[in-house]
């Protein structure tokens, strides 16, 4: 073997753990779900191997699963504005601090040394008929009977945010900090006021941080479980709990394994949107 092939061979070599890993815990279990998804459930409970569309039209045709989805879109891009909205002053104030930015990163981080499941449940302690807001509110006088404020949509996307808030405050941060301060500088010496600067300047900049952060947040929102079953009501179920619904309850994994590939579709066609009118170097360029 002459030495050009070697080194041709180098980078895969190096590579292989990698995309061994890649494809044993990832394409693997994909082609798996695909095989699955064309099985039929037997009226006995056996699972029939072959081709059969049945699951594929019941879950493209059933307006059912078409209102989940849609509701689950809903609450992703909801929740990916407010973490933009809410994520955008604290990465700012972060990335212009004089003081220690590592500290502040830290605090920012200390939620993710905490369970998820922790977190989430946390809610029903502040916001439930005898949780801490209630109370205080009944012993300040503002109320004089507990409030139901849990189990909606609206506690699904406060516990949605408090869980992806630091996914956006970090992706914008990473892209405020690498913004020369002399370019505001510069525009502040040609007669523009702080407030144009920022429009004008920082906020274009960061832009790619801000995009990255909303397409991390929309994605994990959309395929969340855990924050509605626990902070949801009957109504406000999300696609990812149809899945696990067909798949742990009922037992049925072909139609948990196309209900899963659809939204993995849908998802997917969202980003090759993104791509196309983004791209995904933008993307790259906001997380380096």
């Amino acid at each position: 073997m002459s030495i050009e092939q070697r080194e041709a061979r180098q980078p895969w070599i190096l590579l292989s753990p990698a995309l061994a890993a890649i494809v044993m815990l990832l394409i693997v279990p994909l082609v798996f779900i695909v095989v699955y998804s064309f099985w039929l459930k037997s009226a006995a409970g056996a699972d029939t191997p072959g081709f059969f569309l049945d699951n594929w039209q019941e879950a493209l045709t059933d307006p059912f699963y078409r209102d989940i989805l849609l509701n689950t879109l809903k609450i992703a891009a909801i929740t990916t504005l407010v973490c933009a909205l809410l994520g955008y002053p604290a990465a700012f104030f972060i990335a212009r601090s004089q003081g220690n930015k590592v500290g502040l990163l830290v605090l920012l981080m200390l939620p993710f040394w905490i369970s998820y499941i922790i977190r989430t449940m946390s809610w029903i302690n502040i916001l439930g008929v005898s949780g801490a807001l209630n109370s205080a509110m009944i012993w300040l006088g503002i109320i004089n009977e507990p409030i139901q404020m849990l189990y909606n949509e609206t506690t699904v996307i406060l516990g949605l945010v408090h869980f992806l808030l630091p996914f956006m405050v970090l992706n914008i941060f990473v892209s405020l900090d690498g913004i020369d301060t002399n370019l505001e500088d510069a525009a502040s010496s040609l007669g523009a006021t702080r407030w144009q600067g920022f429009l004008q300047v920082t906020l274009p900049l960061s832009l790619p941080g801000l995009a990255a952060g909303g397409l991390l947040c929309f994605v994990l929102s959309a395929g969340t479980y855990i924050t509605p079953v626990i902070l949801g009501g009957p109504r406000d179920a999300m696609f990812a709990n149809l899945v696990y619904e067909a798949i742990i309850r009922q037992l049925n994994w072909p139609l948990g394994s196309a209900l899963s590939l659809l939204l993995l579709a849908v998802l997917g066609v969202l980003v090759i949107i993104y791509n196309r009118y983004l791209g995904m170097a933008q993307l790259a360029k906001g997380l380096g």
